[in-house]
């Protein structure tokens, strides 16, 4: 019997936290005014992570393990070898961190647009008809998120100093 692939362990742990953390739901107060419960949020995040857990669970018991070459396993040697290993999740917390830092003069809106663009650029490629598609995809989710929590639900959003409007 072979062990089980990191995804299917990750999985597993994921559906663990998830189950704990909808457990611990059930300690949420509930007072005696208003029409929504404050669990309520709470719980739907977690019935959707719920399901993205175990799909991910079944699709990591259906894949077969991938093989690593030798050449591939010599040349993840080192620290040049690390930076290449996990070079697409380097990039999303350089750019991650980029948004953070300049959150105070783009704000929520353009920030997040942005954040979005780039992010999608440099994990989907720097081809001309690609960083159109990735400005439109950055352009209408951002919009439709900020919208959402600016006009739906009355958050305030970080305004930026490059435009007081927005």
């Amino acid at each position: 019997m072979s062990l089980p692939n990191r995804d299917t362990i990750i999985a597993i742990g994921l559906l663990f936290f998830t189950g704990v953390l909808i457990w611990a739901s059930f300690d949420i107060r509930s007072p005696d005014y208003g029409t929504l419960a404050p669990s309520a949020w709470p719980r739907s995040v977690l019935g959707i992570l719920l399901v993205f857990g175990l799909i991910y669970l079944f699709q990591s018991l259906r894949a077969a393990p991938a093989a690593v070459s030798a050449e591939e396993s010599e040349a993840r040697g080192g620290l040049m070898g690390w930076f290449v290993k996990y070079r697409n999740p380097l990039w999303c917390y350089l750019i991650y961190f980029l948004f953070l830092a300049t959150l105070p003069f783009f704000g929520a809106l353009i920030g997040g647009i942005l954040l979005v663009f780039f992010l999608l650029s440099v994990l989907g490629g720097f081809a001309p008809k690609k960083l159109l598609l990735h400005g439109a995809i950055a352009t209408i989710s951002m919009g439709a998120m900020w919208s959402i929590f600016t006009f739906g639900l009355r958050v305030i959003l970080p305004r930026g100093s490059l435009f007081e409007v927005i």
